[in-house]
């Protein structure tokens, strides 16, 4: 066992930073030792209403009162509820709920492979993907993902996966053939670097599904829930996805995901053929539903579009000419710097000035706060950035 992880009976798969949060309310966490922080990683996309969220603690504890856990084989009313909510406000007509986008994607796949082989009748089954995406990491999940880092280890990988370059139509044309059930696409490669898909390619890639019958999944993952601007990712580029995935934000930190998917496709999900133990219990969809009714009724993602502007506009006045920044580059609260060398230690710096960001990829920065952010906010993160930014120049 490493030295880091000594006296700890966790398995030491995650490489913590020495800080233990305890307490959050809005933007700002508190540690054991009463040091406060600015919050720009909402739990990586997951709380995008702010931590402790008023309403949505009143429909937990309501439904802690009455009711914690049911089996599928039961109606669950929150659970049709919250499936309500999400199909009138998108372009869905089916949900189902599981625990994590993991377990969101894994759907998402085995609903494509068993429509075509179950339905459709055609046998296709593979799903082409992109380089630096990221999909998850159960063994289907993480071959889709476009990073080797992830799959060190895990060999052998399932079959019936390919991947392409972001934005290279002819070589997503090469790689279909016959055999293709699904395209799967993130609006935003997230972990990737946050990377902004382009609309022409988006575009191209809804033309080509329709003309040869694939399946479209987006993973709205780390976009969806009002992230870049608007509910879902997806209505940035004016196309329907087929199916379309959702976790991090949709339950305001209660562990939630849920795979959403054209009313054609319901009949690929019969009885019996794809299930989760605690999906969709009444304690996680009475955190969806007041968690969407949150972002829709309060038209947060109309504000993240407002409050995204104003950060970006500030972080390129402030950080765009330094000779170490490349680019400052997202949609909506979901913005990267990109940096000439690794951003570790910034984000090591930040931490020691009370505020705490992420990379995406070793040398981009980046920031994740949540929908509520205020102007103020905002101005004190730009300002502990560029604090930084200024003293490594002036140190050289």
């Amino acid at each position: 066992m490493s030295e880091a992880n000594q006296g700890s009976s966790l398995f030491p798969n995650y490489a913590r930073y020495p800080i233990a949060i305890v307490k959050g309310e809005g933007s700002w966490l508190w540690d054991d030792k009463g040091k406060k922080y600015l919050d720009f990683v909402s739990g990586i996309a997951v709380t995008n209403l702010g931590h402790a969220p008023h309403r949505i603690k009143e429909a937990l504890v309501k439904q802690l009162d009455e009711l914690w856990h049911v089996s599928n084989l039961y109606q669950i009313p929150n659970q049709e509820a919250a499936a309500k909510l999400l199909t009138d406000n998108s372009c869905a007509d089916a949900v189902f709920f599981c625990n994590s986008g993991a377990e969101a994607n894994e759907a998402a796949i085995k609903l494509a492979r068993r429509y075509h082989q179950k339905i459709a009748e055609t046998g296709r089954y593979e799903i082409i993907s992109f380089y630096q995406s990221f999909h998850g990491r159960t063994l289907a999940t993480l071959t889709a993902t476009g990073q080797d880092k992830v799959k060190e280890g895990f060999a052998p990988l399932p079959e019936g996966f390919k991947h392409v370059p972001l934005n290279d139509i002819p070589a997503l044309e090469a790689a279909i053939t016959d055999k293709t059930a699904a395209i799967m696409l993130e609006m935003v490669q997230a972990e990737g670097g946050i990377h902004p898909v382009d609309e022409a390619f988006v575009q191209h890639i809804a033309k080509l599904c329709k003309e040869q019958g694939i399946l479209l999944i987006i993973d709205e993952i780390q976009t969806g829930m009002g992230r870049t601007g608007k509910l879902f990712a997806y209505e940035h580029y004016g196309i329907e996805p087929d199916i379309f995935t959702l976790a991090k934000g949709i339950g305001s930190g209660f562990p939630v995901g849920a795979t959403l998917a054209k009313g054609y496709l319901a009949e690929a999900f019969g009885p019996g053929s794809h299930g989760s133990t605690f999906g969709g219990t009444p304690l996680a969809t009475a955190a969806v539903k007041a968690t969407v009714e949150t972002i829709v009724g309060e038209k947060l993602a109309e504000r993240a579009a407002d409050m995204g502007q104003y950060l970006m506009g500030r972080l390129q006045d402030q950080l765009g000419a330094h000779p170490s920044v490349v680019e400052v580059r997202g949609k909506g609260l979901i913005i990267g710097i990109e940096c000439t060398e690794p951003v570790a230690s910034v984000v090591s710096e930040a931490q020691q000035r009370g505020l705490l960001i992420l990379t995406a990829g070793p040398n981009v920065i980046r920031l994740l706060p949540n929908l509520l952010v205020s102007r103020e906010e905002a101005d004190l993160a730009v300002t502990i950035l560029s604090s930084i930014f200024a003293e490594r120049t002036a140190a050289v």
